[in-house]
């Protein structure tokens, strides 16, 4: 029988208490790391590091950070269990470079697990819904899973339909009268354009909101960007609630029902926020986000830097809960693009392709030009094809960006390759070539 779940006390409490909280957390995950965790008692050895003195959450400063590049090249270092105590080998999806395993032991998994449902619970998830899970479950997919163990630990129901095919999902939904999704939101266009093609009404479905992964859907200010606003045009009955994970923090930035970012769990993670120096941020102000997993046994991180540019809030939110919340991923620090004059991620591209009519898919391209700057090549997925058409673009990119883009006109099909390679665990739109 499933044990009744909650959202912990924690999540109420004051700053203050937040605080000592994980500092207590952090230091039982220092004493864990020194005695089991080659990597890290290399790196306490070289840097003369007496994890006894690290008591406060500002004394991780004198801790250097983890990379990426760290994981990749010293993989096996990280792991603090033997192999028989590994249940589940996860790798992540290799966005910026080889990807990187991650290996998850029993308790990991129920850590991940319990992550999700208090996730699911304060987006005003309950027992009683019925969970579409539109991703992968599989290819070492650890989101997937997570979200499967999540809600079967609220003790909800799953429809494990997985990734694409927008025929299967519409017959799930028509089949099964599931009340949440779990979806990257601009498939559920694709699901919303097959509908209308059956004469089928979404909004006279059971599906009454959607945890959207992997795509940003909020404007700095919360509103609904152009993704948002397209998807709630069509299909204004479902409640829409961004998310931000990664594999390595082995935990999710859920929005509650109050829609004003991603809520922090405090049991689970420490976060920094860090400028260019690697100083603490302000609140509102963007910094790249820094984290110390706690409570992992197979592959805890100190300090790792995530390469995801966010900003803070801590202001009350409506929902109840006083833990900070993070807002939109602004974009990864190494796919910063500094382009005549003017410096922009690739998600801001993004957000103006996806309002222009006409436009069916696209893919984005960032390469070196001759007098060494940065140069963005957008390859359009469209049947019209003509100067008007690309003047018409250029000019949304112009209003918004103050600069545009090269552009240049491709089969759709031959888009949608590009965007879903074949090892790919979900889409891709963006290639550097820099």
């Amino acid at each position: 029988m499933t044990v009744p779940i909650r959202i912990p006390d924690i999540e109420r409490q004051p700053a203050a208490v937040v605080k000592k909280f994980q500092e207590q957390k952090l230091a039982g995950q220092l004493v864990y790391l020194e005695q089991y965790s080659p990597f890290y008692q290399r790196l306490f050895r070289q840097h003369h590091i007496d994890v006894s003195k690290i008591r406060r959450l500002e004394d991780l400063r004198h801790i250097p950070f983890t990379t990426k590049e760290d994981l990749q090249q010293h993989n096996d270092d990280f792991l603090c269990v033997e192999r028989c105590r590994i249940s589940d080998y996860i790798t992540t999806s290799g966005t910026l470079g080889e990807p990187v395993t991650f290996a998850a032991t029993g308790d990991d998994l129920e850590r991940l697990s319990y992550n999700e449902a208090i996730s699911f619970l304060g987006a005003g998830c309950t027992s009683t819904d019925v969970f579409q899970l539109m991703t992968t479950i599989d290819r070492r997919f650890m989101a997937g899973l997570a979200y499967f163990l999540g809600v079967r630990k609220m003790g909800a129901g799953v429809v494990r339909v997985g990734n694409g095919i927008p025929e299967l999902q519409l017959d799930s939904i028509r089949r099964f009268s599931p009340t949440v999704c779990i979806v990257v939101p601009s498939f559920l266009l694709k699901i919303i354009e097959h509908a209308e093609s059956q004469g089928y009404d979404l909004n006279q479905s059971s599906l009454r909101k959607a945890i959207c992964i992997g795509e940003p859907l909020r404007n700095p200010d919360y509103s609904l960007n152009m993704l948002g606003q397209r998807i709630n045009q069509r299909w204004n009955m479902l409640s829409l609630h961004s998310t931000y994970a990664s594999t390595e923090m082995g935990t999710s930035f859920t929005e509650c029902v109050a829609g004003r970012g991603g809520h922090h769990h405090p049991e689970l993670i420490i976060v920094e926020l860090l400028d260019d120096n690697d100083r603490q941020v302000h609140e509102g102000e963007q910094g790249e986000v820094t984290v110390t997993t706690l409570g992992v046994e197979g592959m805890p991180l100190l300090r790792f830097k995530t390469g995801d540019i966010c900003s803070y809030d801590t202001a009350p939110c409506t929902c109840g809960l006083t833990t900070m919340r993070l807002g939109m991923v602004i974009g990864r620090k190494k796919q910063m693009i500094k382009y005549k004059g003017t410096t922009l991620y690739p998600p801001a591209l993004y957000d103006i392709l996806d309002n222009i009519a006409g436009v069916h898919n696209y893919f984005v391209e960032v390469l070196t030009n001759d007098i060494g700057t940065d140069e963005i090549r957008i390859r359009i997925g469209a049947t019209r094809k003509d100067e008007a058409f690309e003047k018409i673009i250029k000019d949304h990119f112009r209003a918004k960006l103050r600069v545009a883009p090269d552009i240049c006109f491709e089969n759709p099909d031959h888009i949608h390759q590009l965007q879903n390679p074949q090892m790919s665990r979900k889409p891709v739109k963006f290639a550097d070539k820099r």
